[in-house]
């Protein structure tokens, strides 16, 4: 205190001499904390809370933040339709594959034909074909031969054919060979060895039983390889005859019908027997005569029926030819295929016929070296069964 005043007041007054009001002083004594958004920076302005971009020391202008946009709505489903299925539906169109054998009169090959040259119809109705080939393969055969106590004549011819049939075989061919009497025996399964051929044919040497149930061998057969994939054939010798089958005929060949890429060739024995006996008998066999030509009939029928040929030799020396026949055909046909017009796999048989036609439309006309017309004969399957494969 000096002379009465006390010190802080004249301190106030010196202050108040220079301008500084107390409300100053106060805010001195009082320190200042930073407002949210602001600085201590006097120069810059507040930002808005929501606002973007860089910091305050770049300049008082902040970048509006882009407000995060919503994600486009889920497409919506398709509403459920009652009583529609909730799977895709897969269509199989079927193809039908037809092997087709083209020959002259007297059995040879036609070859060089092209897609153009057939026609395909089915129950009357023409289909376009898809596919189309020629080609020479190996080949899948089971021989299958009558081998029964019944004739010594029939025995031998049997194992004559037989023979000859293995003579023509590739080393790239499969085959397998199957006697029959009572019952069939399997020889030799599918084999490329051509001695295990000719050792299962060695082993026909004492026959069993005097029945020939063939209607029994051939749906054996057939149920046994129509599995396999492929083209596959029979080579049935036999003299066509069935004495004791529990199967009849209507059954073997509804059987034949439901079997696809299984053909038939046969070769019909003891045929100069039958003609040494007719002879003899002046043409009066009778019973025995009908038998006989039942049995080429059914012996001719399993063949067409499948594509194939049936053969009746009378002569040993018919043999050789007959088999290189055989080879040819079965290692030279047209393979054609085709998806039906009429799609529906009912089960029911549907009748094929092909024809062969010139590039302007009509007959095609087929000349040997000299130019000479000759006639050509079409073998190719009857028909088939339109049914789902089973895989």
């Amino acid at each position: 205190m000096r002379n009465g005043i006390p010190c802080k007041l004249l301190l106030i007054l010196a202050l108040l001499a220079f301008g500084w009001s107390i409300a100053d002083l106060r805010a001195q004594d009082t320190p200042q904390q930073p407002s949210s958004g602001s600085s201590q920076n006097p120069n810059k302005q507040d930002v808005p809370a929501d606002a973007g971009g860089p910091g305050g020391d770049v300049g008082p202008y902040a970048i509006p933040k882009r407000k995060d946009e919503a994600p486009p709505p889920a497409p919506e489903r398709p509403k459920k339709i009652e009583g529609m299925p909730d799977y895709s539906i897969k269509v199989d169109v079927p193809l039908v594959n037809l092997d087709v054998l083209v020959t002259t009169k007297d059995g040879q090959f036609v070859p060089h034909l092209t897609k153009e040259n057939f026609r395909i119809f089915e129950d009357g109705a023409p289909q376009a074909i898809a596919n189309f080939n020629q080609s020479a393969a190996p080949i899948t055969a089971v021989l299958l031969v009558e081998y029964a106590s019944t004739n010594y004549n029939y025995m031998y011819e049997a194992l004559n054919a037989s023979y000859n049939f293995a003579a023509t075989l590739k080393p790239e061919d499969w085959i397998a060979v199957v006697s029959y009497d009572m019952r069939p025996y399997i020889l030799t399964d599918f084999t490329q060895d051509k001695r295990a051929v000719l050792g299962a044919l060695n082993m026909l040497r004492i026959p069993g039983f005097s029945e020939r149930n063939l209607f029994d061998a051939l749906y054996d057969t057939i149920d046994r390889i129509e599995g396999l994939e492929g083209k596959k054939y029979i080579v049935l010798v036999s003299t066509g005859r069935d004495t004791f089958s529990k199967l009849n005929l209507d059954q073997i060949l509804k059987k034949l019908k439901n079997t696809q890429n299984v053909t038939i060739y046969a070769i019909s024995i003891g045929r100069a027997l039958r003609e040494m006996i007719d002879a003899r008998m002046g043409g009066a066999g009778g019973i025995m005569t009908t038998d006989w030509l039942q049995a080429d009939n059914q012996m001719n029928t399993f063949a067409h029926m499948t594509g194939g040929r049936a053969y009746f030799p009378r002569f040993d020396g018919e043999l050789p030819e007959i088999f290189h026949d055989i080879g040819t055909d079965i290692r030279n046909q047209y393979t054609i295929a085709y998806h039906p017009t009429n799609t529906k796999l009912d089960g029911s048989y549907r009748k094929l016929k092909v024809e062969l036609v010139a590039p302007d439309g009509g007959p095609l006309k087929v000349r040997d070296q000299k130019g000479k017309d000759v006639k050509v004969q079409i073998y190719a399957r009857d028909g088939y069964t339109a049914k789902h494969q089973v895989e």
